[in-house]
């Protein structure tokens, strides 16, 4: 059996290639979008505030459209689909990133926040790869953002956890769903990365230097995530690199889960 050598040099890994990233108006979605465009591809960016996306196309400088839509609404994610038709026309990466979360115990969950945090994490990645079926061709990689909590317990963030768990199977089934097409659906994991979504949920308990100086000493790295690593994996995950990879999840947590 031929293998292609996949092997580019640096800045080409993702040459002619178009990407749809979701919640890239900061955190890991835009250091991806970065490390995307710097590697040769279009991309797509999308976030529910205008100013961010705005700041995020900006810091992103080449090769890139900002839409902004909330993937939780069916009408908004169409108009996402309807301006890259008009842009390209097709996706080679799709990074279902846009995700959220909060701090409830049980005995404390309220209904609007398990809706929210199902409606963005679970629905919308749901619906975000389903409408981009249409554009995809053998050889496309959808990478789904999980996490740590997928497989862990943490007290007070059931909710959250248990969506990403659903991200998780959602890339087993997935897998199966595309067997013969060509398209790839990988998870990425990260663990604790220092994004303003995650130390705005460490300031929301009050207790932002105490948790970060716990994660720090849980994760034998001696420290939390930088966006850029995590950039950096999905960057694999969306080339040709790893085109023998489906339905699996890759961990980039410092050691936090796997230890």
């Amino acid at each position: 059996m031929e293998v292609q050598n996949t092997k580019l040099k640096p800045g080409t890994r993702l040459q002619n290639k178009i990407a749809l990233i979701t919640g890239a108006n900061s955190g890991i979605g835009l250091a991806a979008a970065k490390r995307f465009a710097s590697e040769g591809a279009y991309v797509y960016i999308t976030g529910r505030r205008q100013p961010q996306l705005d700041e995020a196309v900006a810091a992103i400088g080449q090769n890139v459209t900002g839409i902004r839509g909330d993937v939780t609404n069916m009408a908004e994610l169409d108009h996402i689909f309807s301006v890259i038709a008009s842009g390209h026309g097709r996706l080679d990466i799709v990074f279902a990133n846009a995700g959220l979360g909060a701090f409830e115990e049980l005995g404390k969950i309220t209904e609007a926040e398990f809706d929210r945090t199902f409606d963005v994490n679970v629905k919308g990645t749901l619906f975000t790869v389903q409408k981009a079926l249409p554009f995809l061709s053998s050889g496309a990689s959808i990478i789904l953002t999980g996490s740590t909590s997928g497989i862990k317990g943490i007290a007070a963030l059931s909710v959250y956890c248990a969506t990403k768990a659903a991200i998780r199977n959602f890339a087993r089934s997935w897998s199966l769903d595309l067997k013969g097409s060509g398209i790839r659906v990988n998870v990425l994991s990260p663990g604790a990365t220092s994004t303003p979504g995650w130390h705005d949920l460490m300031h929301s308990t009050g207790f932002h230097d105490e948790g970060l100086k716990s994660l720090s000493d849980q994760t034998p790295l001696g420290r939390i995530g930088d966006p850029s690593e995590i950039a950096a994996v999905a960057l694999f995950l969306a080339s040709d690199e790893s085109s023998f990879m489906t339905g699996s999840e890759v961990f980039v947590d410092g050691g936090l889960a796997q230890v």
